[in-house]
């Protein structure tokens, strides 16, 4: 691949240099891989942009889903704009951080990712230590920080897209040994997976095994590997339902959600997530015309917060999250393309890694909260209420725009 990118930037370069010399217009600042010219701020506007109508959106709806909560009992201590106003220290908290990352190259997370991963690693053993990890709803899963909590799986998904790049980019010539190449990142998986199935999460688990098998497929791995790895975690799954009769039950509720037996129990949420978009039918009740959120809907501003969009803004206003997040997730891996076009593998393979986390994690959610999949406790990436879930969302941009501008950089005759 080098020597191929070499023979054609030569080609392009002499091609330029003719044109200068016949006094022709030079085109410069070209993507590669993509037809648009760089702009002078040096940075993608549009993806920024994007993120931050998605913030403003996201708070918004968090506030019109939570407003009515301390009618409840359970969240009578809490002010009405209690979940907005942490939502928003969340945002100033990865905003201000990922300012910070767009300066910091990176060689410098090429050089960290195996300290990143030990990390890792270690928190999400820690928070399954009790007295120290905060449970809720039987799940432990969050650390206490005084101002906020803490989800060591959100960092494991920055973690894994890191890992699996350096990963891949460090075996690039095994990729055809299956025993070299791909069974050390499936002892990875394997450890972090029993962390988190121990919390339980298993809805982190499936979008890490998701970005990390991605990184996989797109860094060149072996097709019958790659399908051997994928009936590998597809037994696993199966496996994991299998032995445990609460995740069983989860599947029927699933496949009958209106069956008497499960609509007042495992199917509650879906039907109550249904009856919410069957109410929004094209252009919804309007902002603020929820009825599901007062108290039918269980989690309506976390994991089914779609569900109070459906409602109060339709079918519009959920085909206008469908298309940001599609664009996004396109986004991410187009910049991933073209680092890997001018031979920054790394950066290339984790921006491919984000696409396919914020691409996978939001397909998942959608696909709960109109029952296409079985009900799973993730969040709409930027959307949902969730402390260290966007924060770290805006971290793992961060990154991706800084992998981006040194795209330009390069692309400008300069150094990343």
């Amino acid at each position: 691949m080098k020597g191929r990118l070499a023979g054609w930037q030569g080609l392009m370069g002499a091609l330029e240099g003719a044109k200068g010399e016949a006094g022709l217009p030079v085109r410069t600042g070209i993507h590669i891989g993509d037809s648009q010219p760089t702009r002078a701020h040096g940075f993608d506007l549009m993806l920024v942009w994007v993120v931050v109508c998605l913030l403003a959106f996201g708070a918004v709806m968090v506030y019109s889903a939570s407003i009515a909560l301390p009618d409840s009992p359970k969240f009578a201590r809490y002010t009405e704009g209690y979940f907005v106003m942490r939502q928003v220290l969340a945002m100033f908290v990865g905003l201000l951080a990922g300012t910070v990352l767009t300066q910091v190259p990176m060689k410098f997370w090429e050089r960290a990712t195996p300290w990143l991963l030990g990390l890792t690693l270690l928190l999400l053993l820690v928070v399954l230590v009790p007295g120290v990890g905060k449970g809720v709803n039987g799940a432990r899963r969050w650390l206490p920080l005084g101002v906020m909590n803490f989800q060591p799986s959100e960092l494991a998904k920055f973690a894994i897209a890191l890992y699996a790049a350096s990963y891949m980019l460090r075996k690039l010539e095994l990729r055809e040994n299956f025993w070299k190449s791909v069974s050390p990142m499936l002892a990875v998986l394997g450890l972090m997976g029993m962390l988190l199935l121990a919390e339980p999460d298993m809805g982190a688990f499936m979008v890490i095994a998701a970005i990390a098998i991605g990184v996989l497929f797109l860094g060149g791995v072996n097709a019958r590997m790659f399908a051997l790895v994928l009936l590998v975690l597809v037994a696993a799954f199966v496996l994991m339902i299998s032995f445990s009769e609460f995740r069983r039950e989860r599947i029927f509720a699933y496949l009958n959600p209106w069956d008497e037996k499960y609509a007042q129990g495992k199917a509650y949420q879906l039907t109550h997530s249904l009856i919410a978009f069957g109410r929004g039918e094209w252009f919804g009740q309007g902002l603020g015309g929820s009825v599901e959120k007062l108290h039918y809907l269980p989690e309506a501003h976390t994991d089914f917060l779609l569900a109070v969009i459906g409602e109060e803004l339709g079918f519009f206003g959920v085909c206008i999250v469908i298309l940001a997040f599609f664009w996004l997730t396109r986004r991410c891996v187009m910049i991933g393309r073209q680092a890997v076009a001018l031979d920054r593998v790394f950066g290339g393979l984790y921006a491919q890694g984000v696409g396919i986390w914020f691409g996978g994690q939001a397909f998942i959610n959608i696909g709960v909260n109109l029952g296409a999949l079985p009900t799973k406790g993730l969040t709409l990436p930027l959307l949902s209420y969730g402390g260290s879930a966007v924060a770290m969302n805006l971290v793992a941009l961060a990154v991706v725009l800084r992998v981006d501008m040194e795209n330009r950089a390069l692309m400008r005759g300069g150094r990343a």
